[in-house]
């Protein structure tokens, strides 16, 4: 496992993050600790949390998978980069999400409670938030690192144009900045190519990509016409529409069925492949996976050690360029 460094920054990390959603409702905390004890045994220092986990969940499941890292963290703290986020719901309340300066603290402190840890390598706010100027916001996040609750900050679900913004105001305010974005990306999901992936390279901001195998759906294991399984993200509570909607589409499954037969015949596996694309891609630093079980993230990880070949590649492309152009209302 290769260890990067997280942009302009000093910080070091795998080249893998182990993605944490599934923990506390997809898979419960033996399985969990099964699958963190396998990240820890490949080499992954780097874990991703959020305070609304488990993906699918509702209000009164929101923080599990935060109690299930800090339990398994344990004894082990310091050897690990820990990355989490707020935005989103917490609880009814109307301060209860958002980037205000009033919820950032007070989540803060529930994650660290959760997390049971003294400070956050990593927080990242889960998503913009057009009712809070993002001065306050960084200026909240300015004020953690100033009492020691957290290292670095970032964004995720952010465009282009909100990174830009939010570094103009870092560096007018001299505030902590984001040093660190978490789009979603993968070979059939390009479109932070043409200016969020070109604008964080030039500001030193490094790139932690998730949905590396967009849901499940770059292992190959879906077909065209066939209906969701159960259990999968794609018939999850709230998250099953989003990943109807992102992945669930007959063009996406029938052209990534191409792939899979394509790269075979070079004897290589569409899961390994579809993770080593990824990892290739010049402006990405580091790329999130995520498993239910231990045995799922083991064989993704081999991705790590695979060679794209030339032809590898262009079939990598031609899959892209084979899907049909989608309204951006669509892909969200």
């Amino acid at each position: 496992m290769k260890t990067v460094r997280l942009g302009r920054t000093g910080l070091k990390v795998s080249e893998v993050c182990l993605g944490t959603m599934t923990f506390g409702l997809q898979t419960e905390a033996a399985e969990s600790f099964a699958i963190m004890d396998a990240a820890d045994e490949s080499g992954i220092d780097f874990f991703d949390v959020a305070d609304v986990y488990p993906v699918g969940g509702t209000l009164e499941t929101v923080g599990r998978t935060e109690e299930f890292v800090g339990d398994w963290l344990a004894g082990k703290r310091e050897r690990f980069v820990l990355a989490t986020k707020t935005f989103n719901p917490m609880g009814p309340g109307p301060n209860d999400a958002g980037n205000s300066r009033k919820h950032i603290i007070a989540a803060c402190e529930a994650s660290l409670r959760r997390l049971k840890t003294d400070y956050i390598d990593l927080y990242y706010i889960h998503r913009w938030d057009d009712d809070t100027p993002i001065d306050e916001t960084l200026e909240a996040f300015e004020d953690l690192r100033r009492a020691g609750k957290i290292r670095y900050a970032g964004c995720s679900n952010t465009a282009a144009w909100q990174l830009m913004e939010s570094l103009w105001t870092a560096a007018e305010r001299g505030t902590l900045r984001f040093d660190a974005i978490q789009p979603r990306y993968n070979l059939i999901y390009r479109q932070i190519e043409p200016e969020l992936l070109p604008a964080a390279h030039a500001n030193g901001v490094g790139v932690v990509v998730f949905n590396p195998l967009a849901g499940g759906v770059l292992t190959g294991k879906y077909q065209a016409g066939e209906a969701p399984r159960e259990g999968t993200r794609f018939t999850l509570g709230q998250a099953a529409k989003l990943y109807v909607a992102r992945y669930w589409q007959g063009e996406q499954l029938e052209v990534v069925a191409r792939l899979a037969a394509d790269v075979a015949s070079r004897g290589k596996s569409i899961t390994h492949v579809a993770l080593r694309w990824v990892l290739d891609q010049p402006a990405v630093t580091c790329a999130i996976v995520g498993a239910s079980r231990a045995d799922q993230l083991r064989d993704s990880l081999k991705g790590v050690g695979t060679v794209l070949d030339d032809d590898d590649r262009r079939a990598c492309d031609a899959a892209w360029y084979a899907l049909p152009r989608r309204r951006p209302e669509e892909e969200r």
